[in-house]
């Protein structure tokens, strides 16, 4: 972590879980647990469903709101999706956008995410936006390539004033659910990566304010060691977000 030029975020992703009620009650939880955070901005992108109630329930708070995903088009017949303005209205504050079960799953791609990124930009919103590769893309040495394509994708057309207001985030889709996670060296060595990739599009200044996590399985155990490498300014957390006791000691190693 870096504080003297960019934020430390972390940022729990419930992914399909949680409905309103069980999520009220893990929210009063961490609401008492993680009440004196200071040096980190902590988040919670909640289902769709949840949100209203999240933004309730941490009303007089500085833990933020994010959702999940958003659509690229502002309004239309788009049966079952949400658009930026929808959240931005709520109260939503960051957005996660080209998360790899999405893009797996639901055929996002990088021209999508480019796009989802312009919309949630014009509407106010902070996008997290995730970059990572296969085990068998590692294993086949191409991780630096595109790692940078995927970056270089995303980022096409954000003008230089917006780009402070993008958080990225490294998710080695490998180490997703699996219980594997990158030695916090590998993770540092692409988070550095994601940074001069964004260093030669936009200049060293703009490259040093954003903020880059880590999203592979950071966990209670692990998080203290990730977050101490120079370049990984945070973490998207899956599993240990559902957890109050295990997401507080992941908050409190960032609050170091």
């Amino acid at each position: 972590m870096n504080r003297r030029y960019r934020k430390t975020i972390i940022a729990g992703n419930w992914k399909m879980n949680k409905t309103a009620t069980e999520g009220k009650a893990l929210l009063d939880e961490l609401k008492q647990t993680i009440a004196r955070v200071k040096w980190c901005e902590v988040v919670v992108c909640v289902p769709f469903v949840d949100i209203p109630m999240a933004i309730r329930a941490l009303k007089d708070t500085r833990i933020a709101v994010g959702a999940q995903n958003l659509h690229q088009e502002q309004s239309g017949a788009y049966t079952g999706e949400v658009s930026a303005s929808m959240l931005k209205d709520l109260g939503v504050k960051y957005v996660i956008i080209g998360h790899s079960e999405r893009r797996q799953y639901f055929g996002e791609t990088d021209s999508t995410v480019n796009k989802k990124i312009h919309v949630a930009l014009e509407a106010g919103l902070h996008p997290i936006v995730c970059v990572g590769e296969t085990l068998e893309q590692r294993e086949s040495g191409i991780t630096a390539e595109l790692i940078t394509m995927q970056v270089k994708a995303a980022l096409a057309g954000v003008p230089a004033e917006k780009i402070r207001s993008i958080v990225i985030a490294y998710e080695p889709i490998w180490a997703i659910g699996t219980c594997k996670t990158a030695t916090a060296e590998q993770a540092n060595e692409v988070c550095e990566l994601i940074r001069a990739t964004i260093r030669k599009i936009y200049g060293a200044r703009a490259a040093r304010a954003v903020t880059i996590q880590y999203g592979g399985s950071m966990n209670a155990k692990n998080a203290q060691e990730l977050l101490a490498q120079p370049d990984v300014d945070g973490g998207l957390i899956g599993g240990a977000s559902l957890k109050a006791p295990d997401f507080t000691t992941i908050v409190e190693a960032a609050n170091q």
